[in-house]
C-alpha cells in the first residue's frame, strides 16, 4: 500500500511555513494579513438574525397583535434600493478581490516573497475567471435552495391538510438530494481553491482547464485525496480554534487602552456634551473593531500559510508535474537540489 501523502506532509508543511515566515518580517506579515483578510480564514461563519413578535394584547385576545404597515413612499423605496445596490456592489467587489488574492497568496508562497501589486497585475484575469466560477456555484446552490423551499412555502400557504402533507413529503424527499448537492459543491469549491488555483498559476490556464488537469489524479488516486480531506478537515478546525483563541486574547488585551478611551467617552457623554460623547464613543468603537479585525487577519497568516502549503505539498506528491512548491519541498526534505540549505 502506497504511503498516504496527507500524513507525510503534516510536518513538511510546518517546516515550509516556518521557513517562509521566520525570521519575522513586519512588511511580509502585514501584506499577508491583507491577503488573508480577503481570502477568508478557518472558522468563518455567517450569523442569521430571527425577528419574532410577541403577542398579548391589542386585539382583545391571545392572537397576534394587529399591525398596520404604512406603504413606503418614493423616497423610502429609492433609499432602500440604493442601500441594496451598494451592499450588492460591495459583496461583488469583495468576492472579485478575494478571487484575485487567491493567486496572490499562492504566488507569494511559491516565490516566498509578497508583491501584491505585481502579482495582482499578473493574475487578475485568472482571478476574474475564478470569480465567475464561484458565482456559478453560488447560483447553483441558490437555485437548489429555492427548489427545496418551494414545498415549504406551499405547505405554509396551503390551508388544506392534504396539500400540506404532500408538500412536507416532497420536502423530505428532496432534502437528502440537497445535502448531497451541498457536499458536492463544497468539495468542488474547496478543491478549486487549494488545488486548481495552483494548477492555473503553473499552467496559465482557466478554471475548467485546471479541473481537467486535476481530475485524472483524483480519479487514479482517490484514497490520497480522501485522506487529505479528512486531515484538512481536522486541521481547519484546529486552525480555527487557534485563530479564535489568539484573537480573543489580543482583543481582551486591547480593551485595556481602549477601555480608558471608552471611559473618557462615557464621561464626556455624561458631564460635557451628549453629542460629543456619542461621537467619541462611536469613533473609539470603530477603531477598536478595526484593531480586532487587524489582529484576526494577522492571526490567520500562519494558519492559512500552513494549510495552503499542506495542500500544495500533497498535490505535488500525487502528481509531480503539478508541484507548485518544488523548492520548498526539496528544502524541508533535506534535498540540496533546490539550491537552498536544508532546514
Amino acid at each position: 500500500m502506497a504511503p498516504l501523502h496527507a500524513l507525510e506532509n503534516l510536518d513538511d508543511a510546518l517546516d515550509a511555513t516556518t521557513g517562509f515566515l521566520r525570521p519575522v518580517d513586519r512588511s511580509t506579515w502585514v501584506k499577508l494579513a491583507i491577503v488573508a483578510f480577503f481570502i477568508g480564514g478557518p472558522g468563518a461563519n455567517a450569523n442569521s438574525v430571527q425577528w419574532t413578535f410577541g403577542g398579548g394584547g391589542g386585539n382583545g385576545g391571545g392572537g397576534p397583535p394587529n399591525v398596520v404597515f404604512e406603504p413606503l413612499g418614493g423616497v423610502e423605496l429609492l433609499a432602500a434600493a440604493a442601500i441594496v445596490a451598494v451592499a450588492l456592489t460591495l459583496v461583488v467587489l469583495f468576492g472579485f478581490v478575494g478571487s484575485v488574492m487567491e493567486f496572490v497568496f499562492v504566488r507569494s508562497l511559491r516565490e516566498e516573497a509578497v508583491q501584491v501589486r505585481e502579482y495582482w497585475g499578473a493574475h487578475w484575469r485568472q482571478g476574474l475567471r475564478l470569480f465567475g466560477f464561484r458565482l456559478a456555484l453560488f447560483a447553483f446552490v441558490l437555485g437548489s435552495v429555492v427548489v427545496l423551499a418551494v414545498p415549504v412555502i406551499v405547505g405554509v400557504l396551503d390551508v388544506g391538510t392534504v396539500g400540506g402533507g404532500v408538500a412536507v413529503a416532497f420536502f423530505l424527499l428532496l432534502l437528502p438530494i440537497f445535502v448531497v448537492l451541498a457536499i458536492t459543491v463544497g468539495l468542488v469549491n474547496g478543491f478549486t481553491t487549494v488545488f486548481v488555483v495552483p494548477i492555473m498559476l503553473l499552467e496559465e490556464c482557466g478554471v475548467l482547464a485546471g479541473w481537467r488537469r486535476l481530475w485524472p489524479s483524483v480519479r487514479t488516486e482517490p484514497l490520497q485525496f480522501l485522506a487529505y480531506l479528512v486531515a484538512s478537515f481536522f486541521l481547519s478546525i484546529l486552525g480555527g480554534i487557534l485563530v479564535a483563541v489568539v484573537t480573543l486574547v489580543l482583543a481582551l488585551a486591547l480593551l485595556v487602552p481602549f477601555g480608558v478611551l471608552f471611559a473618557v467617552g462615557g464621561a464626556v457623554l455624561a458631564f460635557v456634551s451628549e453629542p460629543a460623547g456619542i461621537a467619541l464613543l462611536v469613533v473609539v468603537g470603530v477603531v477598536y473593531a478595526l484593531a480586532v479585525l487587524a489582529v484576526l487577519a494577522l492571526a490567520q497568516v500562519p494558519v492559512q500559510t500552513y494549510l495552503r502549503y499542506y495542500a500544495m505539498l500533497v498535490l505535488g506528491d500525487v502528481d509531480p508535474d503539478l508541484d507548485a512548491v518544488p523548492e520548498q519541498r526539496a528544502r524541508v526534505r533535506g534535498d540540496d537540489a533546490a539550491g537552498k540549505p536544508a532546514a
